[in-house]
């Protein structure tokens, strides 16, 4: 594999077909309910915060698995499409990660993923040289914890930035979270890791990462590091859709990072880039373009 000088961010991390149903209200236990029309999206974590870096004009790469199915070339055709590197993108003889996701009338979301191939990604597929000549390596944890975890340790030796994105929250994080340079949570997130206690920034800085973000949704983010908390507030939109805004979120606070921004400086960024990706349906899209005017 080639390495990867040159790249301001590469992402370690999952890449899933997104089907979508629109649907009045999401169902409760034993219940059936009627939506629209399914569509199908490129997405995954991954995919979504390399696509979204990309538009955003960074130099991106993302290392994971995809099926040798229809599902895996939608996926690598909408990476080609915005210019990002899939050289460290394999493909399994395994069915590509399909995502289910249900939006209701107020553009929020419940998802249920199938990993598939994402599944398959293994330590042995992380080359330490891909990864060192990045400026940031973002992980997530749709791929298996112990992939995220040799791609934390190989950044880290390389001197390299990490951000982690800790969705979903896997029993084992400990390791995890001693190893980020930047945690990135929202609200629910937080409160697993931290049950029963505040759930604020500063007592997730505990934990082990050096800054950690706490999204707030439609309210912006909370930040905190070494010098203390600070709240950035999202600029007000309505929300379409909010499927991978997040991920969009992320990928601009990374990207920012690896230009050289403070991690409040980078999240002021990204929470102007979250609200512009949940003004219209989709996930990647949805996402801004550099050259877009962005809310705020």
């Amino acid at each position: 594999m080639a390495d990867g000088t040159g790249h301001e961010v590469v992402v370690v991390g999952s890449a899933n077909a997104d089907l979508v149903v629109r649907v009045e209200r999401r169902p409760g236990p034993g219940e059936t309910v009627l939506g629209s029309d399914f569509d199908t999206h490129p997405g995954g974590k991954g995919a979504n915060q390399a696509v979204a870096a990309a538009l955003l004009g960074g130099r991106v790469a993302l290392l994971g698995r995809v099926g040798d199915d229809g599902y895996g070339e939608l996926l690598r055709d909408a990476l080609a499409l915005v210019g990002v590197d899939t050289r460290a993108l394999l493909t399994t003889p395994a069915p590509t990660g399909v995502a289910f996701i249900a939006v209701g009338p107020d553009g929020e979301n419940s998802i249920i993923v199938a990993p598939g191939a994402n599944a398959r990604l293994t330590p042995a597929d992380v080359d330490p040289a891909f990864l060192a000549g990045a400026r940031v390596v973002s992980l997530q944890t749709e791929i298996p914890v112990e992939t995220v975890l040799a791609a934390a340790r190989a950044a880290t030796d390389a001197g390299v930035r990490t951000v982690l994105n800790l969705s979903p929250v896997p029993a084992a994080s400990t390791a995890l979270l001693g190893l980020c340079d930047v945690l990135v949570v929202n609200e629910h997130e937080a409160g697993l890791l931290l049950p029963g206690a505040a759930r604020t920034p500063a007592a997730l800085l505990a934990l082990g990462p050096r800054a950690v973000v706490v999204t707030l949704g439609a309210d912006g983010a909370c930040v905190a590091d070494e010098t203390g908390e600070t709240f950035v507030p999202a600029p007000p939109v309505e929300a379409v859709d909010t499927t991978g805004a997040g991920d969009a979120f992320t990928a601009a606070l990374c990207l920012r990072l690896a230009r050289g921004d403070g991690v409040v400086d980078a999240a002021r960024f990204a929470v102007r880039v979250g609200a512009a990706a949940v003004r219209s349906p989709g996930a990647q899209a949805s996402y801004p373009s550099a050259e877009d005017a962005l809310p705020g």
